[in-house]
């Protein structure tokens, strides 16, 4: 297993994840093969960790801890078109493909409104995701019902399914491909973990595709 910088710091700074190692590499191996084969993310979860997939796709669509170069082809593509395509060349940073299905107000309250909102999520995993794609699939208990009909749905459309949950890791860590359950009970202590989770794995994947201009 190679040693990743990121991931060694978050595991030195916080010494209670250290049972997690394995599953934090194995994590971080799915999004990258993802990524790299062109696929995206999904990100979903309820109340404090829906506003953590929204704070994750905003790591990972744009600059994180280091201005992120656009491809060399699309820069010059962008200033040939005249002078407006060169400040929009010169204003773009690398992303990393990534949604939050917990958003989309319109399409939200319509599917609960005409069906069952526990399946919104499910709806927008059908919708957005594809084989080689990615569901990280947020859940303290690891029990929330919607989340759990997001993740039966990117199982049966052949994503990857990452769990970020805590306690038992709950029916979602069953049905997981990496799970990485925290060791905590109470629901703001495991969102407390949460967060560094995901920016380590950020800062990693940010690395991997932007560190010295890696995708020029």
């Amino acid at each position: 297993m190679e040693r990743e910088e990121n991931l060694e710091l978050l595991l030195t700074h916080y010494t209670e994840l250290a049972p997690l190692r394995a599953e934090l590499y194995r994590a971080l191996e799915v999004l990258r093969s993802a990524f790299s084969a062109g696929g995206k993310l999904l990100v979903g979860g309820n109340g404090g960790s829906a506003a953590d997939s929204e704070h994750m796709v905003g790591e990972l669509m744009k600059s994180f801890a280091f201005r992120r170069s656009i491809p060399t082809a699309v820069r010059e593509t962008l200033s040939a078109q005249g002078e407006r395509g060169a400040r929009v060349a010169a204003m773009l940073e690398g992303a990393l493909p990534a949604i939050a299905i917990t958003g989309h107000d319109a399409l939200q309250s319509a599917f609960g409104n005409d069906g069952d909102w526990k399946f919104a999520m499910a709806q927008q995993v059908y919708g957005y995701g594809r084989a080689g794609d990615v569901l990280l699939a947020i859940s303290t208990s690891g029990n929330s019902e919607n989340v759990l009909n997001a993740a039966e749905t990117a199982r049966a459309l052949g994503l990857k399914i990452i769990a970020l949950t805590g306690k038992t890791g709950g029916a979602l860590a069953k049905i997981a491909d990496v799970a990485l359950i925290v060791p905590r009970q109470e629901t703001y202590r495991i969102q407390e973990l949460h967060l560094p989770i995901y920016h380590a794995l950020c800062l990693a994947l940010e690395t991997a595709f932007f560190g010295e201009d890696a995708n020029k």
